[in-house]
């Protein structure tokens, strides 16, 4: 059997160690300037790869990323598993009950936002190829619908962290960029599955295309519906019989390597296959926030940068750089998704300024745009000079969607916590032990002062919970709804001596809870209450000083701002 000799493993573990050590160290410095971390990832590859270390010290480039032989037949199997882990996480953050409990509204941002962008990529590669970079060789009809659908998908995982750093992503406004980002990938995803198999890009090339398309919607629609139910039960056994988390994640990692197999074998690649298995876990009620977490985090810090990083090291960024398709692309892709989101939320009601900030959240392609770019390049689809552009496009709207959503929702005077926060609505020590019986008290001190009936406040709230839990972790829950009757905003306040399990992200039960309820129509002041409660609790002192106050006026004494 052949192996790798001593030198071939020391090349490659260094190799390794750098890339991935570069990749984070500029990822984490991308995140201080708010960019997203996949900005740093990729510039680690391009000073690592052709564009900067090939030209100023091609040998130790030579030496460090051998182009050819074994070292680089395994660095291409790590990208591999590293994508398709990527894939998977991207997944399971996918949570379809989303979709069906935002109802309309969800599926016509998702389709008209994707629909839009779709039509205008298409029509700009069927009519003007030369301008949408068509490679020859390749037919147009699959370079038009390859561009179409790179352009109008969205970058789920991207997104859902802009939406975590803005704190908006537990709000209303979040959960119908969630889902309209969720429908628009499926949609994407299983289109460019078919475009592949149009392609006949199997390895083994054995399946006819027809074969190839039927087997992969077959895949699809299976996995959608007996697939989740199967590994609902299944992940309940898991968590019941094995320790956690190391239980529940070698059950995802496994089901997601033998989905990418799957569909690797089929002839639409492995990221496929380990996506959609993604999806199945995610949308179990028994995958819990904090596991999710875990599962995102041992992708994120290891597979994502190894991944990410190793783009430039394939490709020169300075020879193949076209800023003319790129301002062409980033044009057609901001200008659809702004026209197609936009529309789409107004047409299920969204005010002007809701409807515009959906459509900045949704703007980004991100990691989506730079995985369907290369595999579209390994395929024949596209040249390296469309691949670059689509990498900096991605990048780039990835970069701009937190601003400009930050832009649109901007007001001139934010409400407070302290402006609206009474002694009435103030429950100094719950009794709830749950997190029923917490909306429920909460809901009865609030009707209290309100003149509103605790049943109907109790409903709503824990209707809203249903759609996603709104434990923020550091053990903090904010849960709102909005009500018909109501034209302002009350918010009533509880201290769980405890704790009440709001299923945080971090596991932790919650022991500041915060109500939040408001009128129909309105997102500014709810987005302004959640936004200053999470700043303010995210302090650990105050947090701790908030838990030992002695009543509402110590509790806001503290939380009111110095003048």
């Amino acid at each position: 059997m052949s192996r790798l000799n001593a030198h071939e493993v020391w090349v490659l573990l260094l190799g390794l160690g750098i890339l991935i050590g570069f990749a984070r160290t500029l990822g984490e410095v991308a995140r201080r300037f708010n960019l997203p971390s996949v900005a740093g990832e990729i510039l680690a590859g391009i000073l690592l790869g052709p564009t900067v270390l090939g030209s100023l010290a091609p040998h130790w480039l030579t030496v460090l990323f051998p182009g050819q032989g074994p070292n680089a037949i395994v660095l291409h199997g790590f990208t591999t598993v590293a994508v398709a882990l990527f894939l998977l996480v991207a997944g399971v953050e996918v949570d379809l009950s989303t979709i069906w409990k935002q109802g309309r509204t969800a599926i016509t941002v998702g389709l008209v936002g994707m629909l839009v962008p779709f039509c205008m990529g298409f029509a700009l590669a069927w009519w003007l190829p030369q301008w949408a970079g068509h490679a020859p060789g390749t037919p147009v009809v699959i370079h038009a619908l390859f561009i179409a659908t790179v352009l109008s998908v969205s970058a789920l995982p991207v997104i859902a962290k802009i939406l975590m750093e803005m704190n908006l992503y537990r709000t209303d406004l979040g959960m119908v960029i969630i889902a309209g980002a969720v429908l628009g990938d499926l949609a994407g995803w299983i289109l460019f599955a078919v475009i592949l198999g149009m392609m006949g890009a199997t390895a083994t090339h054995t399946l006819p295309v027809a074969a190839i398309i039927l087997l992969t919607l077959s895949f699809a629609a299976g996995m959608l519906t007996l697939g989740r139910m199967l590994i609902h039960r299944m992940l309940v056994w898991v968590q019941a019989h094995t320790t956690w988390p190391g239980g529940v994640l070698a059950f995802a990692l496994t089901l997601g390597l033998l989905g990418a197999a799957l569909t690797e074998w089929i002839g639409v690649h492995a990221i496929f296959g380990s996506f959609l298995v993604g999806v199945a876990i995610g949308d179990s009620p028994q995958l819990k926030e904090q596991t999710r977490m875990v599962l995102d985090q041992f992708v994120s810090f290891f597979f994502a940068p190894l991944f990410f990083a190793s783009i430039g090291l394939y490709f020169n960024f300075k020879s193949s750089f076209d800023l003319s398709l790129i301002l062409t692309l980033l044009t057609v892709t901001v200008t659809g998704k702004v026209v197609g989101c936009s529309l789409g939320a107004w047409l299920s009601n969204m005010s002007r300024r809701e409807s515009l900030a959906v459509s900045a959240g949704m703007i980004t392609q991100g990691s989506m745009g730079i995985i369907l770019g290369l595999l579209a390049l390994r395929m024949g689809v596209i040249d390296e000079r469309l691949f670059i552009a689509l990498v900096v496009v991605s990048v780039v709207t990835a970069m701009i969607s937190g601003p400009f959503m930050q832009r649109i929702l901007k007001r001139e005077k934010s409400v407070r916590l302290v402006d609206v926060l009474t002694a009435k609505n103030f429950v100094h020590r719950m009794k709830a032990v749950n997190r029923e019986e917490a909306i429920a008290e909460l809901s009865q001190a609030v009707a209290r002062t309100s003149g509103l009936s605790a049943g109907p406040i109790e409903q709503a709230v824990l209707q809203r919970e249903e759609i996603m839990s709104t434990g923020l972790g550091k053990g903090v829950a904010i849960p709102h709804a909005r009500l018909e009757k109501l034209s302002g905003y009350l918010v009533g306040l509880g201290i769980s001596v405890e704790g009440i399990d709001f299923d945080a992200p971090d596991g932790k039960p919650a022991r500041i809870i915060l109500m939040i309820l408001g009128p129909l129509g309105k997102e500014s002041v709810q987005l302004d209450l959640i936004a200053d409660a999470a700043r303010l609790f995210r302090n650990d002192e105050i947090r701790a000083k908030a838990l030992r106050s002695a009543g509402y006026t110590e509790f806001r004494a503290l939380i009111k701002p110095e003048r």
